[in-house]
């Protein structure tokens, strides 16, 4: 539920179309936002006769490239590119990732995705430090601020970031029935949530977002623990 379909009207068509769970990310928006999505759901069922859900998409770590020259910058395939931890303006040649343990955390052959998966780069090799020297696979426009995808690579970053737990406790504060775990890497990212929840004396279900194949190894494991998995791009 985005911008265009908050509204009670809108919301009412969905519902009518076959709609039972409305999906709200925490990647966006602002907690006034999802509060009034909520009092229009609410509402609705009440009108409705009906039992709609709501699924709380807690963001995950997210990693992003920073400002890009002029705003978008063409990344011709084949070509090389360095991507540093050093703060600077990205253009064609140079772009700089917010996450300070990239040069750590991936290896050669490993593929970064930029903006969804619309650019994808190859590295080539890291100093372990501050830079990766990588090439161009897919390339198109470069546009600041876009999110970074690391399919094959194993992150420092914890599951949970502080963000995601204080949307937890929103989210769980308001009733929210479902919660969506994203790049679900082990069982224990499941259970540790799990834990979370009955502390704070929710009966909130757990979704896990299989979107890492880091996850394949404990599927099965994954799957016993979870209310529902969404496989996710």
């Amino acid at each position: 539920i985005g911008p265009a379909s908050s509204s009670k009207t809108v919301l009412r068509e969905l519902i009518n179309a076959g709609m039972n769970i409305c999906r709200i990310t925490f990647s966006h928006g602002t907690y006034a936002t999802v509060e009034k999505i909520l009092k229009n759901v609410r509402e609705l069922n009440k009108e409705m006769g009906t039992f709609v859900g709501v699924l709380a998409d807690l963001q995950g770590p997210k990693l992003r490239i920073g400002e890009v020259k002029d705003d978008g910058v063409e990344l011709v395939e084949g070509h090389a590119v360095t991507i540093t931890t050093k703060p600077c303006l990205s253009d064609a040649k140079r772009i700089y990732i917010t996450y300070p343990e990239f040069p750590k955390d991936v290896s050669p052959n490993e593929n970064v995705l930029i903006a969804d998966g619309k650019l994808m780069l190859r590295v080539v090799s890291t100093d372990g430090k501050t830079e990766v020297k990588a090439k161009v696979v897919h390339g198109g426009i470069l546009n600041s601020k876009k999110g970074v995808n690391l399919p094959n690579t194993k992150i420092s970053l914890p599951c949970l970031t502080p963000k995601d737990l204080k949307d937890l406790k929103f989210a769980l504060d308001h009733n929210i029935e479902w919660i969506g775990l994203s790049f679900v890497r082990s069982v224990n990212d499941i259970v540790d949530l799990k834990e979370r929840i009955k502390r704070y004396k929710s009966h909130a279900k757990v979704v896990a977002k299989i979107e890492k194949p880091e996850a394949l190894p404990e599927i099965d494991n994954i799957i016993d623990m979870s209310d529902a998995v969404m496989v996710a791009r």
